[in-house]
């Protein structure tokens, strides 16, 4: 092969060849400068910026939940106290303004004067007569007589007078299958006659709607754990959904339950 014409020499000055991103002629290829619309990589101060409000806002949040928790159970505490008060403010506060007597507060200390009063009144020989008959009455409208007998086995319930509270232990069953287990309050016993013999059997309510709602079921009295729980205490703990259990129960022998705290109630023998 000959010598290159002098053409393919001027077509090699004309097109500059490409050698590592740099031409021949020594002047830079475009490649190797950067795109003005390509995205700028991110800078180490931006992204720290971004951190550190990250964290900021996180603590921000976890405080600002914190005052929430701290502060709901107090504005709750106050508001159903000053809402008690206002209700129970109102039933006598009506006569005092028609009277021409307008002191806030007043009403509220009539009110509770007059409950103590009415205890005293019931407990006595006369008041229990009159009670007798009023209930007798109520018992007798059909709707209110229902109504009269749900809340008196309620207020039976948490009363703190042994010989008519209708809750008599806090009982723990198995329910509804093996490994599983549910709270309960014992308020009968009875004897169930088998042919194979009597046999001691419990009455457990077991609440599933708050308390003023639940099922009914005979337990063989064996079959019942009871914990170191007052009636009390067991309701508390079905109010709450369980937040005021305690962290261990210590099962306490049926025998030795004859404790103020549950009155005293015995298994019959059979």
């Amino acid at each position: 092969m000959g010598t290159r014409s002098e053409k393919e020499k001027d077509l090699e000055r004309l097109i500059p060849v490409v050698v590592g991103g740099t031409l021949e002629n020594g002047a830079c290829s475009k490649s190797s400068f950067p795109d003005e619309n390509s995205p700028s990589p991110p800078s180490s101060y931006s992204t720290g910026k971004e951190a550190i409000s990250k964290v900021i806002r996180s603590w921000a949040w976890k405080k600002f939940i914190t005052g929430c928790v701290i502060l709901f159970p107090i504005a709750m505490t106050f508001y159903i106290t000053w809402w008690f008060i206002c209700f129970v403010d109102g039933f006598f506060s009506p006569i005092y303004t028609h009277l021409g007597i307008n002191v806030f507060g007043l009403g509220f200390v009539t009110s509770i004067t007059f409950i103590f009063l009415v205890g005293v009144f019931i407990s006595s020989w006369l008041g229990a007569s009159v009670l007798g008959l009023g209930e007798w009455l109520i018992k007798k409208m059909p709707l209110m007589g229902y109504v009269y007998s749900a809340s008196k086995q309620i207020s039976a319930a948490i009363s703190t007078d042994h010989n008519s509270q209708a809750f008599k232990e806090v009982a723990i069953i198995k329910h509804p299958r093996v490994g599983e287990y549910a709270l309960g309050f014992i308020t009968s016993t009875l004897v169930l006659q088998k042919s194979s013999g009597p046999e001691e059997l419990c009455c457990v309510y077991l609440p599933t709607n708050h308390l003023y709602l639940g099922d009914i079921y005979l337990v063989n009295s064996k079959d019942i754990m009871r914990p170191n729980l007052s009636v009390r205490e067991g309701i508390e703990i079905v109010i709450s959904g369980g937040l005021s259990i305690p962290k261990i129960l210590t099962i306490v022998d049926a025998q030795s339950i004859l404790s103020p705290r549950a009155g005293k109630f015995a298994i019959p023998h059979v």
